[in-house]
C-alpha cells in the first residue's frame, strides 16, 4: 500500500476569521471563495484545509469534541531563514493578531524558535535549525 501525503486540515468554529489570520497574517493563499464550508488553501506547496466543524459533523452525522483556547494537541511548524527572521516575524504577527506564547528563544540544540497561536489556539511554531548555531 503506497500513501502519499496531500494535505492536513484544521475543523474550524469561526470560518471568516479563521481564514483571515491564515492569509492576512500567515501568508497562505486561498484557493476558492471565502464562502464555502471547506477552504483549501496553499502555503509553500502543501495543501492545508479549513474544514468548517458543524458541515463535517452534518456529513459525517456524528458529533465531536473541540477543545477551547490554546491546546497543545499538535503544532504547525514554519521555518524562516535565519535566526534575526525568527524575531522579525514574530513582531510582526503578533502585531497584526496572532496570540503570542513564547517569545524568540534559542535552543540548545541550534535552533531559534518561537510560538503563537490562531485565533482559536491552535499552537504554530515559527523557527529556524542551525546546528552550528548563529
Amino acid at each position: 500500500m503506497i500513501m502519499k501525503l496531500d494535505g492536513f486540515g484544521l475543523f474550524v468554529n469561526n470560518m471568516g476569521k479563521m481564514i483571515a489570520f491564515y492569509r492576512d497574517v500567515l501568508g497562505f493563499e486561498i484557493k476558492e471563495e471565502e464562502t464555502t464550508s471547506n477552504v483549501y488553501l496553499m502555503k509553500d506547496g502543501t495543501l492545508f484545509l479549513l474544514y468548517g466543524r458543524s458541515d463535517f459533523e452534518k456529513m459525517t452525522r456524528r458529533s465531536y469534541e473541540y477543545t477551547k483556547g490554546v491546546h497543545g494537541h499538535f503544532e504547525i511548524a514554519l521555518s524562516v531563514s535565519s535566526f534575526d527572521e525568527v524575531d522579525h516575524v514574530y513582531k510582526e504577527v503578533t502585531k497584526k493578531g496572532a496570540t503570542p506564547i513564547l517569545p524568540p528563544t534559542t535552543e540548545p540544540w541550534g535552533q531559534r524558535t518561537c510560538y503563537i497561536a490562531d485565533p482559536e489556539g491552535n499552537l504554530i511554531e515559527i523557527g529556524f535549525f542551525n546546528p552550528g548555531k548563529e
